[in-house]
């Protein structure tokens, strides 16, 4: 359902993507893999609508289907150190910072394609705050589309899948928390395309607190 001024969700725990969530790092993600797109020769565009939200090495496999999946993960090694290496434009998405504030003591983790270098570095960029419980590459043996590292998070915060609401920007990441019979809010013009349960611009107007019972009331509007 996209966003009405009168939608509330209520939750056990809130599991937050980063970039493009949180953080808007088009920019970069744009400058290294039209770079890579180029060094392989492949269309750009092409590339780009398949990037976002997987992990650099399921990309390149989606991307470079008969490459050694050693050479992907190599190769994404490679990217993830140009891309923390290169912070210009990192800025946080419209209303982070305030959201970020609201969830101060409530159950909520980071789960994030990115690894710890790369989500520490984008975080401070942007002026964010880290989640106590942070879920990056490092910590999954799968990349999202698969549901592992949202059920992760939900494992390191005791809370059952389905009384977690995920928020995600991406069709890989919107597909994860689903397998993972979780509820999504979708963050932005890419969430748009993959129908999330709940759909917003981005999180100027969402607060989240807790209610007398112990879960999280989000508002959205």
């Amino acid at each position: 359902m996209p966003m009405t001024a009168t939608t509330v969700l209520t939750a056990r725990a809130l599991l937050l993507d980063m970039d493009g969530t949180l953080v808007n790092s088009d920019a970069v993600v744009e400058r290294c893999w039209r770079r890579w797109a180029e060094r392989h020769g492949l269309d750009a565009d092409e590339v780009m609508k398949v990037v976002h939200g997987r992990q650099g090495y399921a990309s390149m496999a989606v991307l470079l289907p008969n490459r050694p999946m050693e050479q992907n993960h190599a190769d994404n090694a490679r990217m993830l150190a140009e891309e923390t290496a290169d912070m210009d434009g990192v800025v946080e998405v419209p209303g982070a910072a305030a959201f970020l504030a609201s969830l101060a003591g409530l159950p909520h983790a980071l789960v994030t394609s990115a690894d710890v270098a790369l989500s520490t570095a984008r975080m401070a960029a942007a002026g964010l705050r880290l989640p106590d419980v942070r879920i990056t590459a490092e910590s999954v043996g799968a990349s999202k589309p698969d549901p592992e590292g949202f059920l992760k998070g939900a494992a390191e915060l005791g809370v059952a899948p389905e009384d977690c609401v995920v928020f995600e920007d991406s069709g890989a990441g919107i597909a994860a928390g689903r397998a993972a019979g979780m509820r999504v809010v979708g963050v932005g013009p890419r969430a748009a395309l993959h129908r999330p349960d709940v759909l917003i611009r981005d999180l100027q107007r969402v607060r989240a607190e807790a209610a007398a019972d112990g879960t999280i009331r989000v508002h959205f509007g």
